[in-house]
């Protein structure tokens, strides 16, 4: 049987989803945890991958077993896992679907605060600016939806098969007074680092530093700028995932409230 396992995860302590050997991440806490518990090795294929630090108030991954467990997997799984790591749901799946594979959209959503926040911190990524031109970031993230070739906002295009994202929505939003931002964009697929990366050209944008028409013409012209910068991880949350057989709601709150 295929289950499907719906979570959340605080990503700040883990080098990413990924299991890789000598760093802490989250694929293999969680394989660990659900082998032991089931005595039998797992292995689990998530929906995608997150960098270091980075963030999923919703995240899904999928494992098969030979029998069904006689206990309560979902109390006991949620007792032995970190308190950075939750479990939602564990679904029951007709068939083979595949967490990763079948995915048709997700969602990420980067957080920013202005000011020093103690309880913002490793929740959403601190920069200490002053009077960002909020209009002119806006008026670039409209800008997203009209293309579909990132070439211009991926740190190693020439790795991919191709550099096209279908872009469905994206969006700036800001409290009244602009301490708080947030920064959300949904598309069938993302390339390397490209969230972080536009969000770092927003802000230039913000600042003064670059132009909405400098902006659209490395979208339009598929060319990388010569130094790219990613915005910091922390603020990074992978929120949503979409699938044509499962579309539930994001079970976590975002940090600061909704914007």
């Amino acid at each position: 049987m295929r289950y499907f396992i719906h979570i959340g995860y605080h990503g700040v302590k883990y080098s990413g989803w990924q299991k890789h050997p000598g760093v802490l991440n989250v694929q293999e806490v969680l394989e660990t945890a659900i082998s032991k518990l089931l005595k039998t090795r797992v292995t689990i294929v998530g929906c995608g991958r997150t960098d270091a630090q980075v963030h999923a108030s919703q995240f899904f991954f999928h494992f098969d077993a030979e029998k069904e467990w006689k206990f309560d997997l979902f109390f006991r799984l949620n007792k032995i896992l970190p308190d950075d790591i939750a479990v939602f749901d564990i679904i029951p799946m007709e068939g083979l679907p595949h967490a990763r594979f079948d995915a048709v959209q997700r969602t990420y959503d980067y957080f920013i605060h202005t000011y020093k926040d103690p309880f913002l911190s490793g929740f959403s990524s601190f920069y200490a600016e002053k009077d960002l031109d909020l209009e002119k970031m806006k008026a670039a993230t409209a800008l997203l939806t009209k293309y579909n070739d990132y070439r211009a906002f991926c740190t190693s295009p020439d790795k991919n098969e191709h550099t096209i994202c279908n872009v469905s929505s994206a969006g700036l939003f800001a409290y009244q007074n602009g301490d708080k931002i947030r920064f959300q964009i949904s598309a069938n697929r993302f390339l390397s680092k490209m969230v972080r990366i536009i969000v770092g050209r927003l802000l230039d944008i913000g600042r003064g530093k670059l132009s909405v028409d400098q902006f659209e013409y490395h979208l339009a012209n598929k060319e990388t700028p010569p130094i790219i910068i990613p915005a910091y991880p922390q603020g990074l949350y992978l929120s949503k995932v979409t699938y044509p057989y499962l579309n539930l709601p994001p079970r976590s709150s975002f940090v600061g409230g909704e914007l």
